[in-house]
């Protein structure tokens, strides 16, 4: 046929490209150029990237091994022990200026801090002292005030606890201690 390129596919069984099936015209792979993968070179591949994998993670192991300790957050003064009354709260910064966290003082000698990020989708809770519970109005989470872990709602994980210290008449903020369960 003048005008129409002829086609020159090699195809599996033989046959002229003109008998095959209708599939064919829409898939013309020639057998050359159709490669297949072993099994074996497969699962070298598997084999390497499940190794690769695992140095990746024995690598973070390691680091956060050896750098345990090292990154000793700074001790930071909060408040006076008398800026805040039994029942109030306060709004800090530690250990960034962008990490926001909420003292609370649950007695006359008793305080708590806990990260305001919601550990669900980083929402901002909103503490209820009288209550004993840290609200996320976002999706209905509540924490408990006394130990930050998750009451009800889709949270899962504790809230990050802020370690304090207080010390002639002052709050100070220690350290940030994360937990999973």
């Amino acid at each position: 046929m003048p005008g129409k390129s002829k086609r020159r596919v090699k195809t599996p069984d033989g046959r002229p490209f003109s008998r095959q099936p209708k599939w064919r015209h829409d898939f013309p792979i020639e057998v050359v150029e159709d490669s297949y993968v072993s099994r074996r070179d497969f699962t070298k591949f598997l084999g390497l990237t499940s190794l690769a994998f695992v140095a990746g993670q024995l690598f973070i192991g390691f680091k956060n091994l050896f750098l345990r300790g090292r990154g000793k957050l700074p001790s930071v003064q909060i408040a006076g022990t008398d800026d805040i009354p039994v029942g109030g709260t306060l709004r800090f910064q530690y250990p960034g200026e962008n990490d926001y966290n909420l003292l609370m003082r649950t007695g006359p000698d008793t305080y708590r801090a806990y990260s305001q990020k919601c550990t669900h989708l980083s929402c901002a809770v909103t503490p209820n002292v009288a209550a004993g519970t840290l609200h996320c109005p976002c999706h209905d989470g509540v924490f408990d005030l006394a130990t930050g872990r998750p009451l009800a709602g889709p949270p899962r994980r504790p809230l990050p606890r802020i370690t304090l210290q207080v010390r002639d008449g002052k709050v100070f903020a220690t350290g940030v201690e994360v937990r999973s369960t």
